[in-house]
C-alpha cells in the first residue's frame, strides 16, 4: 500500500509537469477544435430558438407554472427570464463532459502514451494486448452505464450538497474504467492488464474520482450570474477546453501510473539468474617439489 501511495503521488507531480509542455497543450486544441467548434454551432443557429421552446413548454406546464408564480413573488421576474437558460445549459454540461472525454481518449491518449513511454520507458516492451475497437465498444458500454447513472440520479441534484458530489462521482467511475484500458493497450497484454486492474483497482478508482472533482470544476463558470447564461454559447466553448485540459491531465496521471506499474510488474516476474558456481584454479605444480 505504501508503494502504491507513492507512486500514486509521484504520477500526479509527473503529469502536472507533462501538462505544462507546449506539444501537450497543442494536443488539446484538436479536441477543442471539434467539440468547441461543434457547441459554437450549436449555440448560434439554435440558442434562441431553444430557449424559446423551452420557456414555452414551461408556462404551458400547470405545475411549473405554478413553481414559477411562488418563485415571481419573491425573486421578481428575473428568475423566470434564466429559468429556460439554464435548463438548456443543464442539459448541455453532461453532454460536453462526456464529448470532451471520449475526444481526449481518442485523439489525445495514443500521443500522450507515447510521449511518456519515449521519455520515461524507451526499454517496456509494447505487447500491444488492446485494440481499437475494444477501446470504442469499453467506452461506449461505460459511457450509456454512466448517462443511464446521470439520469437516474438527477433527482438527487436538487440536494445541494448531492449536488456537488454524485455527478463528479459518476464522471470519475467512468474516466477511469476509460483511461484505464487506453493506457494500457499499446503496452500491456491482455493478461497484464487484468493482473494490473485487480492489482491497482482502489488507487485507479482515487485518480478516476479525483478527476471527476476536478473536471467538475469548469462547471462553476455557470455560477458566477446571470451573464454567464446569456454568454453560453461562448462560455461553452471555454468549458469544453477546461474539460479538455482535465481529461489530459487525467491522462497523463494514468499513463505515467500504470506504465510505472507495469514495469515494475515485468521486473518483479523477471527470473532472477541463477549464480554462477566459481572453481578455484590451482596453481601449477612445481617440477622441483619432492613427490607426495
Amino acid at each position: 500500500m505504501l508503494r502504491d501511495m507513492k507512486l500514486l503521488l509521484d504520477s500526479f507531480w509527473r503529469a502536472a509537469a507533462y501538462l505544462m509542455r507546449p506539444r501537450v497543450i497543442g494536443l488539446t486544441l484538436l479536441p477543442l477544435l471539434i467539440a468547441g467548434g461543434l457547441f459554437l454551432a450549436l449555440g448560434y443557429f439554435f440558442w434562441e430558438p431553444a430557449v424559446s421552446t423551452v420557456r414555452l413548454q414551461l408556462e404551458h406546464w400547470a405545475l411549473t407554472e405554478a413553481v414559477l408564480r411562488w418563485m415571481d413573488t419573491y425573486t421578481g421576474p428575473s428568475f423566470r427570464a434564466v429559468m429556460a437558460p439554464m435548463i438548456i445549459v443543464a442539459l448541455a454540461v453532461p453532454v460536453a463532459v462526456v464529448l470532451s472525454l471520449l475526444l481526449v481518449a481518442l485523439l489525445m491518449m495514443p500521443a500522450l502514451v507515447s510521449l511518456v513511454a519515449e521519455r520515461r520507458f524507451p526499454r517496456l516492451e509494447r505487447r500491444r494486448g488492446g485494440t481499437l475497437w475494444g477501446s470504442a465498444a469499453r467506452s461506449g458500454l461505460y459511457t450509456l452505464v454512466a448517462l443511464v447513472a446521470l439520469v437516474l440520479t438527477v433527482p438527487l441534484w436538487l440536494i445541494p450538497p448531492l449536488a456537488l458530489v454524485v455527478p463528479p462521482l459518476i464522471w470519475g467511475w467512468l474516466t477511469a474504467k476509460v483511461m484505464t484500458y487506453d493506457a494500457l493497450a499499446e503496452h500491456a497484454s491482455a493478461e497484464e492488464f487484468k493482473q494490473l486492474a485487480e492489482q491497482h483497482h482502489w488507487p485507479l478508482l482515487l485518480i478516476g474520482l479525483v478527476s471527476g472533482f476536478l473536471g467538475a470544476a469548469p462547471s462553476l463558470i455557470w455560477a458566477v450570474s446571470a451573464m454567464a447564461l446569456v454568454l453560453a454559447p461562448l462560455l461553452m466553448v471555454v468549458s469544453v477546453w477546461l474539460y479538455t485540459l482535465v481529461f489530459a491531465f487525467s491522462c497523463l496521471w494514468f499513463v505515467h501510473y500504470l506504465l510505472a506499474a507495469l514495469s515494475r510488474l515485468r521486473e518483479s516476474a523477471a527470473p532472477v539468474p541463477a549464480p554462477v558456481a566459481v572453481v578455484e584454479e590451482l596453481p601449477p605444480a612445481d617440477p622441483g617439489a619432492p613427490a607426495a
